[in-house]
């Protein structure tokens, strides 16, 4: 029978979390959307729950107490729009979803918010920058998993959707879901033919359906489990640290002297 984790709020009960003092929420962000022709449509999601309750098994291990909400399923893919089924949710939206959430902490005493994003089309930086007006008492941050480690490292060509990494990733979580690699797409996008949006430095909206013909960015074709696993551990651990971190500080004493 497998055990209830008590860092995990929907397995969890009620006994435990009244008599449990959190310090963190873990908040998994993913979405909804196509990953090439071979990768779930959840696959950000599956990736931002299951990195962010890796992480938390391993600080609670250590002694924090972080507490993993549910994943949110939709994120920002207003450019994927013709793309059939892919779900959008635009930022304003997430800026209630995180008020409504905000205010439950608030009450139960959890001071300190982490967001765990896994979609590359999420920002949170200025939500959380207007969150901080709104509630200065409480500590909110996000982290892109797939940053946490240089993906350089691990792989080939980690690619910036549906490519190595998040191919290689999957396959190690949940293999069940992973067609063959030969039904994948190649991965193949084009770039902008102007500089300053081709190198990086002007941001503008991408029209996925124009870039990508698979909707995939990267070429998946050298992806194997085991990259995916040392990856996912390798940064889970890193992740685990923060989290332990975090739950030692308090948030009015941030900044080093």
């Amino acid at each position: 029978m497998k055990e209830i984790r008590p860092f995990v709020l929907h397995e969890t009960n009620y006994k435990t979390v009244k008599n449990t003092k959190y310090s963190l929420a873990v908040l998994p962000w993913g979405a909804t959307e196509a990953h090439n022709y071979h990768l779930p449509y959840g696959t950000d999601t599956i990736l931002a729950e299951e990195i962010s309750i890796k992480a938390s098994t391993i600080a609670w291990q250590k002694g924090a107490r972080p507490l993993v909400l549910p994943p949110i399923s939709y994120g920002v893919n207003t450019g994927q729009m013709g793309v059939p089924l892919c779900i959008n949710m635009n930022p304003s939206t997430q800026l209630a979803i995180l008020t409504d959430i905000i205010q439950v902490l608030q009450k139960d005493a959890i001071d300190k918010l982490v967001i765990v994003n896994a979609h590359g089309g999420n920002n949170f930086k200025q939500i959380i920058r207007e969150l901080s007006l709104k509630f200065p008492d409480i500590f909110v941050c996000a982290l892109n998993w797939w940053q946490v480690k240089d993906g350089q490292k691990y792989f080939e060509e980690p690619g910036d959707h549906a490519g190595e990494l998040e191919t290689a990733a999957i396959m190690h979580l949940k293999p069940e879901l992973v067609l063959p690699i030969q039904e994948a797409g190649s991965g193949k996008a084009k770039t902008f033919k102007i500089k300053g949006l081709k190198e990086g430095w002007v941001s503008a909206q991408r029209e996925w359906t124009k870039v990508t013909e698979d909707t995939g960015v990267g070429d998946p074709v050298k992806a194997t489990p085991q990259k995916g696993k040392t990856f996912f551990e390798d940064s889970s651990t890193e992740i685990a640290q923060f989290f332990y971190e975090l739950h030692n500080t308090n948030i009015n004493d941030l900044y080093e002297d």
